[in-house]
């Protein structure tokens, strides 16, 4: 099934060519040295990481309506912040200093380098699997970079890897983390959290999870939102940018509900019996039952919709196959996302990849930092007075919910739980029209946007290719000749051996083409 992408296809082929009268220019785009420091034709497009390990160092609280929002020009700000300070020999301060100085919050991949030492000994090749060298315990576990990188070119992520351990963060991308920043303090504020080990780290990062459920639900958005999924046995960790109830593109799902519903399927969002109950129950009830259920169905269920924020140094939106990495970005996250809704995701799975202790109870000091949050929001909630519809009453505070999960196995099984409550359908509660937002890296104005419709198979098929790539069973591949564009701002341009055989490749194609004609 082909996904339909605006502008899609620009000229070039995923399929490879037998050469076009242009094809000395291909072979100048090949040989084309680039200049240092020079301007990349798709910055953005060179993934930046988006995940990582040590997580936030903050709690997220709901931004409650009157409260003042941040706007662009605070980019150029420092970072206001809420200190909650504990002393003790065992706490160690995870304060976030400001916007300047702090790592992205989707860029949190805490990387051991790699790089050996210079020896002027002869280098022995390492004939172990990318998996083995790089994300096999102790080492970080798969993020949805390490899956999506590769399909900007799988060469370039090998010489990332195996010569610089991660990417190296560029002026542009540091632009792009500061929108990021702004976007997110439109919707949470954060308050800075002591830790006094990684599974209260760990129980910070669930405990933000499940507050930016809380935050989907009584506002209808929630920005960077941290996931976990297991793709063929192996953890992978992301950071979704943004969910919301608003489809980015109604036309599009009303065509593919079309599309369904002229093949026989049941639409996405319309909820069988089956939903309710089981096919032996409903074969034992009798058709009275049936058409009493039927009656009192719902007809649709209220979906929610991923959107990716990318910053863009240029005016012009990426065309394919320049696209290709964040559509495949959106479409992991899809299949993570509806793997949680449909509680899917083996907690002992993810605890064992982080060597956790899953049953260790929080210290007193990280339950009284976590159980002083959100006590206005709580309050505001059971106010008799608080005539707001949107907010649902709630008789817990967060000491009262920290208190009765004190551990992470706990907490995770909370989180499931809100899981379970915002996406009620499980995985059809989740849009497949999905969304990539472009912004300018200077004052966040949106440039414009492409949607596209999520497809398993095309999924499956790329996780499958870029598995056996990460597993050792084949080796990395770069671009083919029509995205030959991509090698001129590539840091590897000069030792490049892919590159270097396809101009060998092409001069003797040319070379026997111009003797076939003489």
């Amino acid at each position: 099934m082909d996904i339909p992408v605006t502008d899609q296809h620009d000229g070039f082929s995923d399929y490879g060519s037998d050469f076009t009268p242009d094809e000395e220019e291909i072979l100048n785009a090949l040989l084309h040295i680039p200049e240092d420091n020079g301007p990349s034709r798709d910055p953005d497009l060179l993934l930046k990481d988006i995940e990582g390990e040590e997580g936030p160092r903050g709690a997220r609280v709901p931004r409650r309506e009157g409260q003042q929002r941040p706007e662009y020009p605070s980019l150029l700000l420092s970072k206001t912040r809420t200190t909650i300070q504990l002393h003790g020999d065992n706490h160690h301060s995870a304060n976030i200093e400001s916007r300047e100085s702090q790592e992205s919050r989707f860029e949190r991949e805490s990387s051991v380098s790699i790089e050996a030492p210079p020896s002027p000994k002869p280098e022995v090749q390492d004939l172990r699997s990318p998996l083995e060298r790089f994300r096999t315990k102790p080492k970080k576990a798969l993020s949805v970079t390490d899956l999506i990188s590769p399909s900007w070119c799988e060469l370039q992520y090998w010489f990332i890897l195996t010569k610089q351990g991660k990417k190296r963060r560029t002026p542009a991308m540091k632009q792009g983390s500061a929108v990021h920043q702004v976007l997110e303090d439109q919707v949470h504020m954060t308050v800075a959290v002591d830790i006094a080990s990684k599974e209260e780290a760990w129980g910070l990062r669930i405990w933000n999870v499940i507050q930016g459920l809380k935050t989907l639900r009584d506002t209808g958005m929630t920005r960077e939102l941290e996931i976990w999924g297991v793709v063929d046995g192996l953890v992978v960790n992301g950071v979704i940018d943004e969910l919301s109830y608003i489809c980015p593109e109604p036309k599009l799902e009303e065509a593919e509900e079309n599309r369904k519903t002229a093949q026989g399927m049941p639409a996405a969002d319309q909820r069988t019996i089956t939903d309710f109950l089981g096919p032996s129950t409903l074969e034992s009830d009798g058709t009275g039952l049936l058409n009493k259920l039927r009656s009192s169905l719902p007809e649709k269920i209220s979906k929610i919709y991923i959107t990716d924020v990318k910053t863009r140094g240029t005016k012009s939106i990426p065309k394919a196959p320049s696209f290709r990495p964040t559509l495949m970005q959106l479409m992991l996250y899809h299949r993570i996302l509806s793997d949680l809704a449909t509680n899917k995701v083996n907690a002992d799975v993810v605890f064992d990849r982080y060597e956790l202790q899953a049953e260790m109870s929080f210290s007193d000091g990280f339950i009284a930092q976590i159980g002083s949050l959100n006590e206005d929001d709580f309050q505001a909630l059971d106010d008799p007075s608080n005539t707001q519809d949107s907010a649902p009453p709630s008789s817990q505070d967060s000491m009262t919910v920290i208190l009765a999960h004190n551990s992470l196995r706990k907490l995770w099984t909370l989180m499931m739980q809100e899981f379970a409550r915002t996406f009620s359908a499980g995985a059809k509660s989740i849009g497949d029209v999905l969304k990539a937002e472009y912004r300018t890296p200077t004052d966040g104005a949106i440039l414009g946007s492409k949607t596209f419709l999520y497809d398993d198979k095309v999924m499956q098929d790329y996780l499958d290719s870029e598995m056996r790539w990460w597993k050792g069973e084949r080796a990395a591949e770069g671009v083919c000749v029509e995205e030959a564009y991509k090698c001129r701002t590539c840091d590897f341009f000069d030792e490049c051996s892919w590159r270097r055989n396809k101009i060998e490749e092409a001069t003797l194609k040319m070379r026997e083409r111009k003797s076939s004609v003489v």
